[in-house]
């Protein structure tokens, strides 16, 4: 992401001086804990959106820093708390807050990103930034809640996923470029084309994460995952839409009673790409991606559109 550097490599290096400054806590544990969140910080995609948004709807001022501040905390508060809900151990190949602390503490630091972000927009009358995030976090725990009460039926078709991950996955990123956009103009309407634009590729971004488990790329990492866990994703819901009746008892009877058999798990992927689950959900990634980028076109020609095009094909293109 040469382009992306070039053009807002200054803004990232001030913003994680701010996030920082942003963050610090009040005790030493705190205080420990918070150092070990900023040397583990991940490559902070979700403030390239912000910082990229606002200059290409006029331009970033303060106000962009601290969107992309509430933003990268907000973010950095669901890592936490779903660590805890899914009792995971490790996190961008660290250990995690609950496996170092605990879950209470966890709970706990995640309750304070999550303060800091509020107080940060409320210190500074940021009322409709702070209003499009929280927006983003009630999406997001709907979007969680009805995955999880779908996933007991394995009962989930297509439209309903894309309700689940608009909600889950897209919100926080159609937030940013939101937030972003907004922070430079103060308009509604240029914020909410932005927020249409972060959806897009939210969604685009979710459905490469859904690709990665079933061996789509070379990625280092073991497939089947979202299996184990009964997860319906887009190429499963595809390859059971379109499969006969028995064979897709026998795909459901797995993935509810024989998840954690490696042969049976990978027969079920197996089973996915071969009927064509793959091309579909890459069809249809691809779309979604078409959409954002041609919403782009409404801008001139600049840098900043330019490396917001690189940044749109780097999400979509990543490894993992």
């Amino acid at each position: 992401m040469e382009l992306v550097k070039k053009v807002i490599g200054s803004e990232l290096t001030i913003f994680e001086r701010k996030f920082a400054e942003s963050v610090k806590g009040s005790n030493p544990l705190l205080d420990r804990i918070m150092r070990f969140i900023i040397r583990r910080k991940g490559k902070q995609m979700r403030p390239m959106f912000v910082f990229l948004s606002a200059k290409i709807a006029a331009g970033i001022n303060e106000s962009t820093f601290r969107a992309a501040s509430l933003i990268e905390l907000l973010h950095t508060a669901t890592l936490v708390h779903d660590d805890v809900v899914d009792n995971a151990m490790i996190r961008r190949n660290f250990f995690s807050i609950n496996a170092l602390w605990k879950n209470k503490i966890a709970v706990l630091v995640g309750d304070y990103l999550l303060s800091k972000g509020l107080l940060l927009s409320l210190q500074n009358d940021d009322y409709q930034i702070l209003q499009i995030t929280s927006r983003a976090v009630k999406e997001m725990s709907e979007g969680e809640l009805l995955q999880m009460e779908k996933a007991r039926k394995l009962d989930i078709k297509e439209d309903v996923y894309f309700d689940i991950i608009r909600a889950k996955t897209a919100s926080l990123l159609s937030a940013a470029c939101s937030a972003g956009a907004y922070s430079a103009t103060d308009n509604k309407e240029t914020a909410e084309y932005f927020r249409q634009f972060g959806e897009n590729i939210g969604i685009a971004f979710q459905i490469m994460d859904d690709l990665f488990d079933y061996g789509a790329e070379a990625i280092g990492k073991p497939t089947g995952i979202d299996i184990k866990e009964k997860k319906m994703t887009l190429p499963l819901i595809y390859a059971l839409q379109n499969a006969d009746n028995h064979t897709k008892r026998r795909i459901i009877y797995i993935i509810k009673n024989q998840n954690t058999d490696r042969e049976k798990v990978q027969e079920v992927i197996s089973y996915v790409q071969q009927s064509g689950g793959i091309d579909y959900a890459t069809k249809k990634m691809k779309e979604y991606q078409e959409k954002a980028l041609q919403m782009l076109d409404k801008y001139p020609d600049s840098d900043a559109k330019a490396a917001m095009k690189e940044l749109v094909n780097y999400v979509i293109a990543r490894k993992y």
